[in-house]
């Protein structure tokens, strides 16, 4: 049921497009066509979901116990670039389609500013790795 309400939450209440203005790049940039829209609409949840993950496994396993958490800002943006790369390749091997279309839309995706966001949200919160997952596919859809 926790589950079910943060992704109810995310999907509804707190929107990063519609509530938070965040994230507005990909979704107006490639919004001109349908495929290609819930192309680049996937490739975001996928990034958000995979980042949430990451980045709340950095922060509490790495940042935190080091004492550094003044560091979440670049590490997490290293952790989006490198997530961005596995989503690229992931979308270049699987859907060559998909790919040729989004084409220079994939690595923006790195520089949306909600992708932070959504990282840094989670390191305020005392969310479960199960939990920040959830997160970012909320955010996501």
């Amino acid at each position: 049921m926790e589950f079910f309400s943060i992704l109810l939450a995310m999907v509804l209440v707190n929107n990063f497009v519609l509530v938070q203005f965040l994230g507005l790049c990909p979704f107006m940039g490639v919004s001109n066509q349908t495929t290609s829209a819930l192309g680049m609409g996937a490739a975001t949840t996928f990034v958000w979901t995979l980042a949430s993950l990451c980045c709340h496994l950095v922060d509490h396993y790495l940042l935190v116990p080091l004492q550094i958490p003044f560091l979440r800002t670049i590490s997490f943006i290293v952790v989006i670039a490198a997530v961005v790369q596995f989503a690229k390749l992931f979308i270049e091997k699987f859907s060559p389609l998909l790919f040729r279309v989004l084409g220079v839309y994939i690595p923006l995706i790195t520089t949306n500013c909600a992708v932070l966001g959504l990282c840094l949200q989670n390191a305020t919160k005392s969310l479960s790795v199960f939990q920040a997952g959830v997160y970012g596919l909320g955010a996501g859809l």
